[in-house]
């Protein structure tokens, strides 16, 4: 075929693609789009919320800057931390309250809710609800938060990863002889579900008066059903967080889904986990995630790097995609290195990696 032909011949493939394909164009299903976003959770400075618009974020989660002399949780110091975000283009999607935080039961500052201790839990969960009418009030939909006694638990020695990272571990039989009590003492399945139950029939219906959604991390990791250091991790399997989300059903009472944390909670997370995402995702419960992966599998695993670890994120991001999730994909507990303080590196990878998962998986009809 010489030049003229080829001319010829690509102007009739292109009318007949512009003018013969225009019924079969119109007559087809628009492509279905990928509704869910970059994000992470962060101080809300305006340096680091500089930096993260240079990442290409455009929604984040955290506690508000705090003004001097303010008592949490000021309406204007949410107001503030909304507007910090909205100068470099950024949504405050979420808060992160100092009430029910990750950590451990002895260096919790506000452990009454977690240790049934009245009046104190009651003082707390009145500012929590106090929240939610001032999430309401300043533009911000969601809070999230823990209900967990022993906090994160991990082994004390990190393990070597690629180049020169190094990851955080947990393995069962390696801990488990050191089990002391915490101040909690003894807290059996029954003791720990009441705990909940009486926050949630507290706070489910002012989260639905307001319409703020109360996002709740799994409890990291799940252990055996003899418990570790005298607790029961009711939340600590997937099936005790279906219990969970029935004890006070709402649309506005789901899941902070920590990929990482669930998939610890399997045997074989690389096979389950997806059908795990779609069971929650499809009916709703899902609110924001920690999107990060492991090596590994329950009582037995390793924190890498989201593109090395047992689960497929491709697949994962595509099954988010099918149920229709829209909120935030936000790295977790990243792998450190000696030049790397506070993980920033880690966490650029991370955020490049879920931003081209989520621009590929758009493209993918």
């Amino acid at each position: 075929m010489n030049r003229r032909q080829f001319i010829s011949s690509s102007g009739a493939a292109a009318a007949a693609l512009s003018s013969g394909s225009t019924t079969q164009t119109a007559s087809a299903a628009p492509a279905k789009r990928a509704l869910m976003k970059l994000g992470t959770e962060t101080q809300l400075g305006d340096a680091r919320l500089k930096s993260l618009a240079r990442y290409g974020l455009k929604n984040v989660g955290g506690a508000p800057p705090r003004a001097e002399g303010s008592v949490w949780p000021a309406l204007d110091d949410l107001k503030r931390g909304r507007e910090a975000a909205e100068k470099n283009g950024i949504s405050y999607d979420i808060v992160t309250p100092p009430i029910l935080a990750s950590s451990q039961i002895d260096r919790e500052r506000h452990p009454a809710i977690m240790l049934a201790e009245s009046p104190e839990r009651d003082r707390d969960i009145e500012q929590l609800q106090t929240l939610v009418k001032n999430c309401a009030a300043a533009g911000i939909p969601a809070f999230k938060y823990n209900m967990s006694i022993l906090g994160v638990l991990r082994l004390p020695a990190r393990v070597p990863g690629r180049g020169d990272a190094t990851y955080s571990a947990w393995n069962f039989k390696e801990a488990h002889p050191a089990t002391p009590l915490t101040k909690a003492g003894r807290v059996t399945a029954d003791r720990f579900w009441e705990r909940i139950t009486y926050f949630l029939e507290r706070m489910v219906p002012v989260a639905e008066e307001y319409k703020i959604r109360m996002a709740c991390h799994p409890q990291d990791p799940g252990v055996p059903p003899e418990g570790y250091q005298g607790v029961d991790r009711v939340l600590g399997t997937v099936d005790g967080l279906k219990k969970f989300l029935s004890i006070k059903e709402s649309p506005y009472h789901g899941l902070n889904f920590c990929q990482g944390t669930v998939s610890e909670m399997l045997q074989d997370p690389g096979k389950e986990i997806l059908d795990v995402i779609r069971y929650f995702g499809s009916r709703k419960k899902i609110f924001n995630v920690h999107f990060r992966n492991i090596r590994g599998h329950r009582d037995n695993f390793v924190e890498v790097y989201p593109d090395e670890g047992d689960v497929n994120f491709v697949k994962a991001i595509q099954v988010y995609k099918e149920v229709d999730y829209s909120g935030m994909l936000m790295p977790d507990h990243v792998p450190q290195a000696p030049d790397d303080p506070g993980g920033q590196q880690s966490f650029a990878f991370c955020f490049g990696y879920i931003r081209a998962l989520i621009q590929a998986v758009d493209q993918m009809g």
